[in-house]
């Protein structure tokens, strides 16, 4: 095409839609680092696949076909990625020598992305991205074109090279999957902004000051609490409770934290130290999902590596 004479225009080109991209790519992966990867490779595909392209579509719609077939690649080739939920049932007793299971794709956190809409930011709550996984790449890649970005039909039949009927069908089934998995309000639909943070900052310092009755009064009956990459989770307010106490409030001699916002809700960044007077080195990102005014669901992402795409530093000073 003329416009995308050179590699430079074409770049500028793809600037504005970068951000949508990496959200899509999120949505398809469950990994911000796999999106990552996906986005560079299908601009890289987009790119090399010009001439072919001939504006026989918006370039929007060309660069989310390119993409969309690039995660489908991926997920052929590296499977779907799980929560501690989906390998067994919750621990009975605290596990306090876990761990890491190295041989399972893990689901990972992502930053919120700016100006999405409210759809699109209830696509990548976790529990919508958990559910997602549940799902064939095909069903998967049609829900999020259809439902989140607003194709048509049509439109992703041919971007999947498939007939409407097909795109109809796996519709039809991906939604009876995504309604089984989550919970008919979303995080988006729970509480003002304000009340969000006050939950997340009474929940870490609850954790950091060792108030087990502050934690339990944040926490409803059923709560769970999973920490990948460690197998074990668990359920309810008793098994969560005693979990914080005996391991973080207990075993991990000083913490700092930081509120964040991860999946479109709110977050936390852990940071542990040897003592109080010492440095603190990332340890987590916690997500924390919401029922009325309780914390339902805690998932603690363990590990520096998820730092980096949040703006976090690594380590905190004293």
């Amino acid at each position: 095409m003329g416009e995308f004479s050179s590699e430079a225009a074409f770049t500028r080109a793809v600037a504005p839609l970068r951000v949508e991209l990496r959200a899509h790519c999120y949505r398809m992966l469950g990994s911000i680092h796999d999106a990552d990867d996906a986005v560079q490779e299908a601009l890289l595909r987009a790119w090399r696949g010009l001439p072919g392209f001939e504006g026989r579509s918006a370039l929007r719609t060309w660069l989310y076909t390119v993409a969309t077939r690039t995660c489908l690649d991926l997920i052929e080739q590296r499977g779907r990625r799980a929560l501690p939920v989906d390998l067994g049932p919750a621990s009975e007793q605290v596990v306090l020598d876990s761990a890491p299971r190295t041989d399972v794709a893990w689901l990972g956190p992502c930053p919120d992305f700016p100006a999405a809409s409210y759809e699109q930011r209830e696509a990548v709550e976790l529990a919508f991205v958990a559910a997602c996984r549940h799902l064939p790449g095909n069903q998967r890649a049609a829900l999020l074109l259809f439902d989140v970005l607003g194709f048509s039909a049509a439109e992703i039949a041919t971007m999947m090279e498939t007939s409407v009927t097909s795109v109809n069908s796996a519709l039809a089934r991906a939604r009876r999957t995504i309604a089984a998995h989550v919970p008919a309000r979303t995080q988006q639909q729970i509480l003002g902004d304000s009340r969000l943070q006050e939950l997340a900052a009474g929940f870490a310092t609850a954790l950091a000051e060792g108030d087990v009755d502050g934690l339990v009064s944040l926490l409803t009956e059923d709560v769970t609490w999973s920490m990948p990459p460690l197998p074990h989770w668990y359920r309810g307010r008793a098994a969560v409770t005693e979990f914080a106490f005996q391991v973080p409030m207990t075993r991990c001699p000083s913490w700092r934290f930081r509120l964040t916002s991860a999946n479109a809700q709110p977050a936390v960044a852990f940071y542990l130290g040897g003592s109080a007077i010492v440095p603190h080195e990332a340890w987590s990102i916690t997500v924390l999902t919401l029922r009325d005014d309780r914390i339902c669901d805690l998932t603690s992402f363990l590990g520096a590596e998820h730092f980096p795409a949040f703006g976090l530093p690594a380590t905190v000073m004293p």
